[in-house]
């Protein structure tokens, strides 16, 4: 794992701020738990909703929490002002996750002055408390300036 300096001083500080305001993070019941310079850390307890037909965690469930682990890490260490948007995401399933609770860990591999490149690994924790690898990702991050993300009017 790379040691990275953050940019900002209070930087978990930010990235609770963000987490905070993402609705789609919340609605999930997804909880970050640990933020580090270019790492995050989180789980969600698994319900009904979060399934698909055969039980297992829904694909879709699996790649929005493997782009949101790897956002925050991306996050983590941008400027003040500055914010990242996903330009690519790509998931590997490697196991059903059947169990009754959703870990997941964002790491930042390398951090650019224009993308931040990002991978993340999915567990499941099973009835019988073995963790089991569901899922790894790899994922770009744009940064962008709060100017770049302003709604302009034509």
């Amino acid at each position: 794992m790379q040691n990275y300096t953050p940019k900002v001083k209070n930087f978990e500080n930010m990235v609770q701020e963000k987490i905070a305001g993402n609705h789609f993070t919340n609605h999930l019941g997804f909880k970050i738990h640990t933020i580090k310079p270019g790492r995050v850390e989180g789980s969600m307890a698994l319900e009904q909703c979060h399934l698909q037909q055969m039980g297992f965690v829904h694909g879709g469930v699996t790649a929005s929490v493997s782009d949101m682990v790897s956002g925050f890490a991306a996050f983590s260490l941008v400027s003040e002002g500055q914010g990242v948007v996903t330009v690519e995401l790509k998931v590997s399933y490697l196991n059903p996750g059947k169990g009754h609770t959703l870990k997941a860990i964002g790491t930042v591999i390398k951090a650019g002055s224009k993308l931040h490149f990002c991978e993340s690994e999915l567990w499941v924790l099973n009835d019988d408390s073995i963790e089991i690898l569901i899922a790894k990702a790899s994922c770009t991050m744009a940064i962008l300036n709060k100017s770049d993300f302003e709604i302009k009017k034509v």
